[in-house]
């Protein structure tokens, strides 16, 4: 039962990886309106409020957010500690 729920818990969370990504180089591609422009609002309003904890503590660097980076990683660390927590 517990390596099914985190089997789920590691899907979604890698679904969310998935969608930081594709936020991050939606945000490269210069629009004025369109679909692509919809795309990025509606998956920045799903990853900006998490990035936005980042935000706060590393400010950006030479013009360069990565908030996203340490973001991914945070994730990746709480699932290694999960994984160790409920598969033991």
């Amino acid at each position: 039962m517990t390596y099914a729920l985190f089997r789920v818990l590691a899907t979604l969370t890698n679904f969310y990886q998935i969608l930081i990504v594709i936020w991050c180089i939606l945000t490269w591609i210069p629009t004025s309106g369109g679909i692509v422009d919809d795309i990025r609002r509606v998956l920045g309003s799903l990853v900006q409020p998490y990035l936005e904890i980042f935000r706060r503590l590393i400010p950006p660097i030479g013009g360069f957010d990565f908030s996203p980076v340490v973001a991914i990683v945070a994730i990746n660390l709480i699932m290694r500690a999960l994984a160790v927590i409920l598969l033991r």
